[in-house]
This record gives C-alpha cells, sequence and structure tokens, in this order.
C-alpha cells in the first residue's frame, strides 16, 4: 500500500488505486474503479466513482460530484470513461460526468485546469489544458474547449460546440455557436465581440501579433463578400501561426454554426 493520508470517516472501496501522498478528507468517498494519482486531494465530503482518474496534485473540494453517472436519459451503463488531468483545482459543488455511448465513451479534462464553485462539464465533452470555469459554468454535452479558455461566472455553453484556443466567454453569457481561438463572445444569446486581448497580452502575445490578429479580425467579419471568400482572403494574406489557427478553427467545422459579431441595423 502505497504512503497515503485516510480519514477515518471516508469510505475507500476495495479495488481503489491510490497513489503516493494522496490525501482523503473526512466523509469523502471513493469507488472501487477510481485511480487517483500521486499528491491528489480530497477535501473533505468529496465524491470521485465510476471509471474515473484524477491526475497528479490535483485538489478536490467539498461537495463535489465526480464521474457519476452522465445526465443523459439515453445512458444505459455502459463503462464509459472520465479522466482529469494534474495540478488541477476542483472546488465546491463542482459536478464532471463520464461519457456515453452516443459520444466518445469518454469526458476527458486537461493539466492545470480550474473549475470554480457549482461549475459543470457534461458528459462526452473535451476540455484543455490551463482552462478556467468560473462559478457556476455549465458545459452541455459533447462540448470541445480549447487551452487557455476562459468562461465567466454563469455562463452556459449549448451541446456540441466548439471553444476555440484563448478565447473568453462573458458571464451570464448563453453561446449557442462555435467561438473562434482568440474571440470573446458576450451576451445572451452571446455574439463575437472582437478578440480576447486582455488574454493574449497575459499569455505573452506581442504587440505585433495582436496587431495582425486584428487586421486578420477585421477582414474576415467584414460586411463585404461571404465568409468563405473572406476566409480565403484572410489565408492568402496572413502567413501567421495565430491566423492559421483561425482559419483551420473554421475550416474544420462543427454541429454548430460559427458565433459572429452582431449585425449592424
Amino acid at each position: 500500500m502505497p504512503r497515503c493520508e485516510v480519514h477515518a470517516t471516508a469510505v475507500v472501496e476495495p479495488g481503489a488505486q491510490l497513489g503516493e501522498d494522496v490525501r482523503i478528507g473526512p466523509f469523502c468517498h471513493v469507488g472501487g474503479e477510481v485511480s487517483l494519482a500521486v499528491g491528489v486531494v480530497l477535501k473533505s465530503h468529496a465524491v470521485v466513482v465510476g471509471r474515473t482518474s484524477i491526475g497528479a496534485r490535483t485538489q478536490i473540494f467539498p461537495f463535489a460530484s465526480i464521474g457519476h453517472q452522465p445526465q443523459d436519459l439515453k445512458y444505459k451503463g455502459e463503462p464509459s470513461t472520465l479522466t482529469v488531468g494534474s495540478d488541477c483545482i476542483i472546488r465546491e459543488g463542482v459536478t464532471m460526468n463520464p461519457g456515453t455511448q452516443g459520444g466518445n465513451m469518454a469526458t476527458v479534462v486537461g493539466d492545470h485546469c480550474a473549475f470554480l464553485a457549482n461549475s459543470h462539464v457534461g458528459h462526452d465533452c473535451r476540455v484543455g489544458n490551463n482552462v478556467i470555469l468560473s462559478n457556476n459554468v455549465m458545459l452541455a454535452g459533447h462540448v470541445t474547449v480549447g487551452d487557455f479558455a476562459i468562461l465567466g461566472g454563469g455562463a452556459a455553453v449549448i451541446q456540441f460546440s466548439r471553444v476555440g484556443n484563448h478565447s473568453f466567454i462573458g458571464g451570464m453569457s448563453g453561446l449557442e455557436n462555435d467561438l473562434i481561438p482568440f474571440g470573446m463572445a458576450l451576451g445572451n444569446r452571446a455574439q463575437l465581440s472582437g478578440l480576447n486581448i486582455v488574454g493574449l497580452q497575459r499569455r505573452g502575445f506581442s504587440r505585433d501579433d495582436i496587431h495582425t490578429l486584428r487586421r486578420a479580425y477585421r477582414l474576415l467579419f467584414a460586411d463585404e463578400g461571404t465568409l468563405v471568400e473572406r476566409l480565403d482572403d484572410v489565408e492568402k494574406e496572413f502567413d501567421h501561426p495565430a491566423v492559421k489557427e483561425i482559419v483551420d478553427f473554421i475550416r474544420a467545422g462543427g454541429k454548430r454554426s460559427l458565433c459572429v459579431p452582431h449585425a449592424e441595423a
């Protein structure tokens, strides 16, 4: 048995895999198919069940429910999984569900993410690295969230939407469409409101990078021509990796339309 600390009131079912220096606080419940990597901390009253793997040094706070069956009425007990990466913070009341037969049978969360109180990660979601979900954020099933995305408090993302790398969704916004990388969506229903300039600056993008992205953004969402025509123009005019990321994101497509700026009257 590796060196770990389990409170006398906690329940750890037979079969659970506990890494070195795992700490399980009062009144926690760990299911028999759960794997907790080195240094994982369950503060108290946290539940981790199902076929769930938690990465190294991730901290789970009271009343979080991690790995219970999906909130999908079509779910029939299929052996789906939930994987959470390392160095994540999962605050009070957070819920995360495993995948379903209708998706990829897996929900996957990356490293260095922060899930603030009462946020929800639905079945079959794919969440990248360094993502922040503020309080009460709701991800419906099959949502993809890119690296370094930030979702403001109370934001809701409809099923099958894609949220691009380094993007920002404002608090209380309802996203019904795909949000481009580096984009900022605001409002209910959310519309594209420019680039996530503050996020770009925080991540160390240079003034030239931001200037180039602004020029590409203005061309991409200009009034003239169709989106496909403007996309071709942007691809021809700009040789920049960040612009290419936006172009590739749009060309890849998805099940949702693209989140675009509000049309002027």
